[in-house]
């Protein structure tokens, strides 16, 4: 299966006043065309970082990249700037994580609805508006007209993360990033939300990278997983097979702190002891060893490279569910 985004070898470190934080430690990541992938891991995994830096969004004296970014067939990270913002919009768009904070609170919803439209197909303003109105109404927001008036803050946060929406597929992208799209929002509008992500992407032919913290999220709108721990990717597999046989220490951790439906009233929830190591000092082991149960003296003395089961299963680890230890 071909690939519509290839991340090869992806470095990201950022100069600090306490040293070099390694935000994101040597990342190959191949999204096939018109597949979602899910991308999961705690906050402060580089799950964002390096979503943005694929993107080629991060910019600043202070950022350090390295690594090779392939979207469509055309290396980004050896184009201009300019080059690879004319991919944005009809080759790649983002939903953020905030769109209280995403979207510009002085300006109205069909102004920044319709900008797009304007800069990237040359739409006059009229016809932007009148299309802006029909995205309005293709993410399910009702009186589209009366929407396109209002400034954000007179919106729901599920009203306004579904003009973000709007927004990110106002150009037909060929790939969607989606970071986080559900934060904040109540469990009723989540599922909303997930459910209109998912028809929009079988609707539009897209692929999508779906940015989360929870499993359960990615576990019916996503066709592969990649989990994320401390910059690294730590396991990757088809969803079915990773929640089949996942591999991963962590992974198991991340799904085992999920609260079930059967869970008794007053229940202590499952947590994932300590936290993640910090990224301005690395270890010499394996990153989750001080969290790991399962960890022995290898684990905290040397680092583990990632390895492949015959059926394409990665991951990261020393002793791996399943294995006799």
């Amino acid at each position: 299966m071909s690939s519509l985004l290839s991340v090869k070898g992806m470095n990201i470190n950022f100069d600090t006043s306490r040293g070099l934080l390694e935000a994101v430690r040597n990342v190959d990541l191949e999204i096939p065309a018109g597949m979602s992938v899910g991308v999961v891991g705690e906050s402060g995994s580089g799950k964002t970082v390096m979503c943005r830096a694929a993107m080629g969004l991060l910019q600043g004296s202070n950022v350090k990249r390295s690594g090779k970014v392939v979207f469509d067939g055309r290396e980004l990270t050896a184009m201009s700037k300019s080059e690879v913002r004319e991919q944005f919009g009809s080759g790649m768009a983002m939903i953020f994580q905030d769109p209280m904070t995403a979207l510009n609170p002085v300006r109205r919803i069909g102004s920044q609805v319709s900008e797009g439209l304007r800069v990237r197909l040359g739409m006059s303003k009229k016809d932007a508006l009148a299309r802006s109105k029909e995205l309005l109404e293709l993410v399910r927001i009702p009186n589209a007209a009366a929407v396109l008036k209002l400034f954000p803050f007179q919106l729901s946060g599920g009203m306004r993360q579904r003009v973000m929406i709007a927004i990110a597929i106002s150009c037909s992208p060929k790939l969607l990033f989606a970071d986080e799209p559900t934060t904040a929002l109540d469990v009723t509008v989540q599922a909303q939300i997930l459910q209109l992500l998912r028809e929009l992407r079988e609707d539009l032919k897209m692929s999508m990278v779906l940015v989360t913290h929870d499993l359960g999220v990615v576990a019916g709108n996503t066709d592969y997983v990649a989990v994320m721990y401390a910059g690294e990717v730590v396991e990757f597999a088809e969803t079915k097979k990773l929640f089949a046989d996942m591999r991963m220490p962590y992974t198991e951790a991340l799904l085992e702190s999920i609260p079930t439906i059967d869970q008794k009233s007053g229940a202590r929830l499952a947590v994932i002891a300590g936290r993640l190591p910090d990224p301005t000092d690395r270890g010499a082991g394996c990153s989750f060893a001080p969290r790991c149960k399962y960890a022995q003296d290898k684990c905290r003395n040397e680092h583990p490279e990632l390895k492949q089961d015959p059926d394409g299963h990665l991951y990261r680890c020393w002793f791996p569910i399943g294995e006799a230890k």
